[in-house]
């Protein structure tokens, strides 16, 4: 019975969260999916490798249909031996996207437990934390891997907290097994700001222990963090390798060019310029955001009623009122710095009261960890807006300039403010009566006050967006005067709503204070307030109405009749599709695409467009075997045009052209014959022969196309140099001849080149990534030495607690 009263309130929160996703995303219970962008791209991206991986019951690692081809090892690629992704999946049993909103909950119930919330506080702070605004438009998006990553992030933090507290069994084994499932999510950005997070919350914990002299202790929380750390990237070993293995082939390496494309010299060798990292900065202003959702206008796509602004404008205009409805039912209201907003990032006012009241009355100093990660994540999100503090993470902070969209690292700060307003909550219960009063007005003032005074402050700001230049030459002056009095009225209506919930909050402890409350009943009154602030406003951006059938969300794309006409081909060629400029996988959906959508494409294809596609150099299209060329007519209907002088899947060359420089390759192509000369840069490359032999009878025919096989016949009297239309990837893909591995180099910037004896003869391009067959040795020692600590920790804590 003791075990039963000391396990049924947990397993009824956990019960609890699985309603509650399921009653949020309650279309999955229908059959239903939601529509999430990002996924629909990645949907066109895996394609190949999803129906090889189907047909042929093999795994690829390497597709064919974006971007002239690229390893998947950022596509889905499912590696040998993932035990740590098998745990994951019995942990999202849910339908997706509820799966991921359970997991918010139940991580974060994991960290409210160690933090010692009792469980019906660490249950709403649980709700509070996955009901974040940012954390569910994430999800409506298709930002499965960040949601993915956060979700662990609890968890991790929980495992640390332990360690330090000397309860090194119980915190090593969380912490080894939530940084595994953190590290598995593959989302590698969110996992990093959380290890700034950590260094924030180890310090809380060395300083204080290096002041009392317990070396002691401390070595032995760095040596459990040290095994779980080892143990957990073991186990993500094949994914680690193979992730950092094409890092630098991405666009998250150092480029080889020192000049742009329009001649200039380059100022920095990183792929990403210091204005695309901190493309979206979150204004500093802007930061009131988290406090009143609408503040900066919400979202470029907000619903506006018939009693806005915009819309009298519009029936003023002589437009329809039906159409006039339709037309505010999306405007472009928000009017912050970063270019595009799919929601405000809205903690809730009720978590922001309940925060200032944890710093006023909750006596553990941990609360300062938490006010530090919510500080240093507020200013790191401000990027360009505070350069003094970006520039130099940029500049001096390991990997820090591998990540872009900065404004993203609030994550630390939406997880943090839930901590701090549940331990306000809990502080608040257990102080004497006079105590709270003081606390209540204190916090209250603070809180109604910041509201008030941006309130007040309305008159300070001018309520223009930055697209507002484009409105007035479209719309007209009144257009836009009518867009920046509904951003006003959006404004004030947010900031009074958010005073409103900060003053029923505040009222219901107040009832409690004078006794006309019972505590539990304030709990869950306070509560109930916290998750309806959020969960109507969560409900304007990511709803049932973003659902649709199973069979439309796994097949996003429709045939158009381009794709009709190109499709009668059945030979192997490539496809370019103009309107995409490279940045849309719909083409890689039907064809070999030299596009995609992929935050790591390869760096030499993006190279490629922007210093001669971009440019019109037909020729680059040609060596790539571009044979189709898909436009789009004034109308803007789309129709397809046959490329003849695509050089096709191999051809023999009769010179090679040595070049010094990965510039002097870039400006050889800008006027290369590619059907009779080869680029080789000689730096990395040796070529003894400049001249070959051509014969006009010599041929190279595909026999046999896979994603991560590809045959062919040679037959060529004389020696030849062949170049191959495939992209040259020196770290898995080998060359055979006759079935004797051979030398093969790049060539032209991006292709395979291969020097083929004179005769007939078969050749073979095999994609054999060693990184793949080494990680996954070390993961599978890895998952049984870590299994092999999980009995071990169950016996030695079953043995402590006998002895207890």
């Amino acid at each position: 019975m003791k075990i039963i009263n000391k396990f049924y309130p947990h397993a009824l929160a956990i019960l609890g969260f699985v309603l509650l996703s399921l009653i949020y995303f309650y279309p999955v219970l229908q059959g239903k999916q939601i529509f999430q962008s990002d996924i629909a791209q990645y949907t066109g991206m895996a394609k190949e490798q999803n129906d090889f991986r189907a047909s042929d019951h093999v795994e690829p690692y390497w597709t064919n249909s974006a971007f002239g081809g690229m390893p998947t090892y950022q596509l889905g690629a499912k590696y040998p031996h993932d035990y740590i992704g098998m745990i994951d999946d019995v942990l999202r049993f849910l339908p997706r996207p509820a799966d991921y909103l359970f997991l918010y909950f139940l991580g974060f119930y994991g960290l409210m437990l160690v933090l010692k919330i009792d469980p019906l506080k660490a249950f709403f702070g649980a709700l509070a934390f996955g009901f974040s605004t940012y954390l569910i438009i994430i999800l409506g998006v298709g930002h499965n891997a960040k949601a993915h990553a956060i979700a662990y992030m609890p968890l991790v933090i929980a495992g640390f907290i332990l360690v330090f507290r000397k309860k090194y069994i119980l915190g090593g084994l969380l912490t080894m097994f939530a940084t595994a499932l953190e590290i598995n999510a593959n989302h590698f950005q969110m996992t990093y700001y959380l290890l700034l997070f950590l260094l924030i919350l180890s310090g809380y914990f060395i300083f204080p222990a290096v002041k009392e002299k317990e070396y002691k202790s401390l070595l032995y929380s760095f040596g459990v963090l040290a095994v779980a750390g080892i143990f957990a990237l073991g186990a993500n070993a094949t994914n680690l390798l193979a992730t950092a293995e094409y890092a630098d082939f991405s666009t998250r390496g150092k480029s080889e060019l020192t000049f742009n494309p329009d001649g200039s010299k380059t100022t920095s060798n990183s792929a990403m310029t210091r204005d695309y990292i901190t493309e979206y900065s979150y204004g500093i202003a802007e930061s009131f955001n988290l406090i009143a959702p609408r503040l900066f206008g919400g979202s470029n796509n907000e619903a506006l009623g018939t009693d806005s602004k915009m819309y009298n404008f519009m029936i003023g205009q002589g437009v329809p009122e039906a159409q006039a409805n339709d037309f505010v039912s999306g405007m472009p209201t928000y009017w912050g710095d970063q270019p595009i907003v799919a929601a405000p990032a809205y903690i809730g006012a009720v978590v922001f009261f309940l925060g200032i009241l944890a710093l006023f009355i909750d006596k553990r100093k941990i609360k300062y960890v938490f006010l530090s990660g919510a500080i240093v994540a507020l200013v790191l999100s401000w990027g360009k807006n505070f350069p003094i503090l970006t520039d130099f993470f940029i500049d001096y902070v390991p990997m820090y300039n591998k990540f872009r969209a900065v404004s993203s690292i609030q994550v630390i700060l939406e997880l943090c403010f839930p901590v701090l307003a549940i331990m306000g909550l809990q502080s608040f219960f257990k102080l004497e009566k006079e105590l709270q009063w003081k606390a209540l007005w204190q916090s209250g003032t603070v809180a109604l006050g910041a509201i008030l005074i941006l309130f007040f402050s309305k008159s300070m700001f001018s309520f223009s967006g930055g697209s507002d230049s484009y409105f007035l030459e479209s719309y007209g002056p009144g257009f836009v005067d009518a867009l920046k009095e509904d951003r006003r009225s959006l404004y004030s209506a947010d900031l009074l709503r958010s005073g409103f919930f900060i003053l029923l909050s505040a009222g219901v402890l107040w009832l409690f204070i004078k006794n006309r409350l019972a505590s539990n009943t304030a709990i869950i009154f306070v509560g109930l307030l916290m998750i309806f602030d959020l969960f109507f406003v969560d409900k304007k951006y990511v709803s049932g109405k973003d659902f649709m059938s199973g069979r439309e969300v796994e097949a996003p794309f429709q045939e158009k009749p381009s794709d009709v006409e190109i499709l009668k081909d059945t030979t192997h060629y490539r496809v370019f599709e103009v309107s995409g400029n490279l940045s849309s996988a719909r083409t890689s959906y039907f064809h070999k695409s030299i596009g995609g959508y992929s935050a790591v494409k390869p760096r030499r294809m993006q190279q490629l467009f922007d210093y001669q596609i971009a440019k019109s150099n037909m020729e680059i299209l040609n060596m790539l075997n571009v044979k189709y060329v898909i436009q789009t007519d004034k109308e803007g209907k789309e129709f397809p045009t046959s490329n003849p002088n695509a050089n096709g899947n191999a051809w023999f060359v009769s010179e090679v052209k040595l070049v010094n420089s990965a510039d002097e390759e870039m400006k050889a192509l800008d006027s290369l014959d590619s059907k009779n000369v080869a680029v080789v840069n000689q730096k990395e490359f040796e070529i003894k022969n400049k001249a070959f032999a051509k014969d006009s009878l010599a041929t190279i025919t595909l026999d046999s196309h896979k994603p991560n096989d590809l045959k062919y016949t040679s037959i060529n009297s004389n020696e030849g140099l062949a170049v191959f239309s495939e992209m040259y990837y020196g770290k898995g893909w080998n060359a055979y001849v006759d079935g004797k591995k051979t030398d093969h180099f790049r060539v032209d910037y991006v292709l395979r080149g291969l020097q083929i004896p004179a005769g007939k003869h078969t050749i073979e391009f095999k994609f054999e990534p060693q990184v793949v067959k080494t990680g996954g040795t070390i993961v599978l020692f890895s998952s049984i030495g870590m299994l092999l600590l999980l009995v071990g920790g169950i016996y030695f804590e079953r043995k402590k607690n006998r002895g207890n």
